[in-house]
């Protein structure tokens, strides 16, 4: 009896493969590149999908594990308000631009956050940098630690308050996009909020068809 021999995948399916897998990372790059250029249009959308699928092609990057769904109302929660504040900031830092007296008292604010995954830790690092007045100058995965450079410390509440601000979005971060599982574990919900949606649903389910 012959061998049967399984022939290697090409490397046009395992591109397909890579791009099937990434094509998170081909979305998040899109809304990074509209965000970058503060307008949404069209052109704008399919640049940035035309980039992200370069990048995840030419430049590949290692896959990361992390489990997580994405929940409509927090992730419109988390838009809004990251809107608010970007809206809110740009105001206070052009009022220091042309505002006569003394120049703002700046300072770099370290902020332990609660997670440890490295996208949820880039996210909350990104959306904190493109709020003008506050830049992310260093990120440590292994100790969860970001390290803020703040234009204005005491209009941001001081170190306390930036602290406090900087976890805030990382909770809203963390409720529109990761898992039951990774929530329970930091305190942001109880197994039994779990639960009582598991079972919900069905019982729901069988009052439709009844």
């Amino acid at each position: 009896m012959s061998a049967v021999t399984t022939a290697a995948p090409g490397p046009w399916r395992t591109r397909v493969r890579r791009l099937r897998s990434q094509w998170t990372t081909v979305v998040v790059l899109t809304v990074l590149w509209v965000l970058l250029w503060g307008d949404l249009s069209w052109a704008n959308l399919i640049a940035g999908a035309l980039i992200g699928l370069v990048v995840v092609t030419v430049l590949p990057l290692p896959s990361v594990e992390t489990r997580g769904r994405l929940r409509v109302v927090p992730f419109l929660v988390l838009a809004g308000r990251f809107l608010v504040d970007l809206f809110v900031a740009s105001f206070h830092v052009a009022w220091l631009a042309v505002r006569p007296g003394a120049h703002p008292r700046s300072g770099i604010v370290g902020v332990c956050l609660a997670s440890s995954s490295e996208v949820f830790l880039t996210i909350t690092a990104e959306m904190t940098s493109l709020v003008p007045g506050s830049v992310v100058v260093e990120a440590h995965r292994s100790t969860r630690m970001l390290y803020l450079h703040v234009l204005d410390l005491p209009y941001s509440g001081g170190p306390d308050g930036v602290r406090e601000t900087t976890l805030a979005l990382e909770a809203r971060v963390l409720r529109a996009f990761a898992s039951d599982d990774e929530l329970v574990r930091l305190g942001f919900a109880t197994p039994g909020d779990r639960l009582a949606r598991r079972t919900a649903r069905p019982a729901a389910r069988r009052e439709g068809r009844a």
